[in-house]
């Protein structure tokens, strides 16, 4: 049997890890919609066109996506589209310090060159909200 290895361009690979969660919570999908359109207003376009980072927007206490699966070299951009609160991301199994916290606006990047599961997570409401995301990253 042969496996057919198939690129997908990480804008897209970012989409498609959206997809299951589109099948559950509707109200993490209500969220996730409006973490879009504040990117779009803040940004000038939507978060699927940046071509040189994978974006996870922070708004209302979710990361969105919440699950990411990229390959091995993806760099990530965290954004805060939050009207109010800042945010941080604390990828705490990778050995990397907390990020500085982010207010609207502001931005967190990491490059995944490992493969396997990182659970990160935002320091100030990782316990109180369940402020906690995951991407899977494959060779």
């Amino acid at each position: 049997m042969t496996v057919k290895r198939i690129c997908i361009p990480v804008a897209l690979t970012a989409l498609l890890a959206t997809a299951p969660m589109a099948l559950g919570d509707d109200k993490t999908e209500d969220t996730c919609a409006e973490a879009e359109e504040r990117y779009v207003e803040m940004f000038g376009g939507p978060s699927a066109a940046v071509e040189d980072a994978v974006i996870v927007t922070m708004y209302k206490y979710r990361f969105c996506p919440e699950h990411l699966v990229v390959p091995v070299g993806t760099t990530v951009r965290w954004v805060n589209v939050d009207k109010r609160t800042s945010h941080s991301v604390h990828l705490k199994d990778a050995g990397e310090p907390e990020s500085d916290r982010l207010f609207p606006e502001d931005t967190f990047e990491f490059t995944f060159w490992h493969a396997g599961d990182q659970q990160y997570l935002c320091g100030p409401h990782w316990e109180t909200q369940e402020m906690i995301g995951m991407v899977t990253v494959e060779p």
